[in-house]
């Protein structure tokens, strides 16, 4: 495995799309890469992750935004995700970054106003950005 990073051995133009279907076509291309992508990114940050769990967490990622039909949101997505993967792959996270960001399953059920009301507390709200939980 390089441990050197090529910046332009991931870079590609930011393009829009214009229609869903081609929308669709980025997102199949890009979940690609990704998936291509785990044995590698196992490898760089030295993970005790198998390559299929890493690809069932991507997946589910993916999968979490299946719902979104919008255009423009389907391309900042797009867009965020193409960024994720080339820093990602590049080793410019660092080893919490691709564990608390990519890899950690959303396991946090939304509460209701009055049940944080009850508690005293909003968690959502005292944790910090850069804790590597989302």
């Amino acid at each position: 495995m390089n441990t050197f990073t090529i910046p332009a051995r991931l870079a590609r133009p930011a393009t829009v799309s214009e229609t869903h279907a081609e929308a669709k076509k980025r997102a199949t291309q890009l979940y690609r890469e990704w998936y291509r992508g785990a044995p590698e990114m196992i490898a760089v940050y030295s993970l005790n992750y198998s390559p299929q769990y890493v690809r069932h967490l991507l997946r589910q990622r993916f999968e979490a935004n299946r719902h979104v039909t919008d255009l423009r949101a389907i391309n900042v997505l797009l867009l965020k995700s193409r960024q994720d993967y080339q820093e990602t792959m590049n080793a410019w996270k660092l080893p919490d970054q691709v564990i608390g960001i990519l890899l950690k399953p959303k396991e946090t059920q939304q509460k209701t106003f009055l049940e944080k009301f009850y508690t005293g507390r909003d968690e959502e709200a005292i944790r910090p950005a850069a804790s590597g939980v989302v």
